[in-house]
């Protein structure tokens, strides 16, 4: 073999010795980009899952509620069943209003939190004198609850109970509530207090601020 030939020889194993460091990075990159790929996957799975589950939760909610409550579109239904319009109209002011609260004091006093019976049904006056279905609240007594279950707040299917402490513009002791807006959509979530949309303008009568 001449010394051509070496060079010759020598020049392309060089090159293939190149060629193969390339193949071997470029098939590190495609692993890592594949491996964190997969990572990411199985990262952001069990939060989708779980967003899709509250979400669930809370739709399963609503539609109960508006199954509860349903017949007390007509207030006199409400009435007929031991509910009793109570503070008037509650307004919030500046972040809208919780509306009429017809409490059925029996509910309250048992304690018991159960989406078929709420503890108060909500309207929002209208123009015309009538009054119209909100949505249903659900409240029991903070003592009573807490003594029951310690350390526990109450919660439905999901949803944990809102703590109002004592004094309170309602005259109550320290209670646990939850509004459900099912019956007219709220901006701010079907689960807050307030509403911005509801307003106590047409309601003859006390204003609870």
């Amino acid at each position: 073999m001449n010394k051509a030939q070496i060079l010759t020889l020598t020049r392309n194993g060089k090159q293939f010795a190149r060629q193969c460091r390339y193949s071997v990075i470029a098939f590190a990159l495609v692993n890592v980009c594949f491996l964190r790929a997969v990572a990411q996957e199985v990262h952001s799975h069990p939060t989708t899952t779980q967003d899709q589950r509250t979400q669930d939760q809370q739709s399963a909610l609503i539609k109960s509620v508006r199954e509860a409550t349903e017949r007390f579109k007509d207030v006199r239904v409400a009435e007929n069943e031991g509910y009793r319009l109570e503070f008037g109209c509650v307004s919030g002011d500046d972040f809208g209003a919780m509306g009429l609260h017809y409490v059925n004091d029996t509910l309250v006093g048992n304690g018991i939190v159960d989406v078929n019976r709420p503890q108060i049904i909500l309207y929002e006056a209208q123009p015309d004198g009538s009054v119209k279905l909100t949505g249903a609240d659900y409240l029991v007594i903070a003592s009573a609850w807490d003594e029951k279950h310690p350390g526990t707040p109450p919660f439905l299917m999901g949803q944990i109970f809102h703590y109002f402490p004592s004094p309170n513009r309602f005259g109550l002791p320290a209670f646990y509530t939850l509004h459900v807006w099912a019956w007219k959509a709220n901006p701010k979530g079907a689960f807050v207090n307030w509403h911005p949309n509801v307003s106590c303008q047409s309601f003859v009568g006390q204003t609870t601020p």
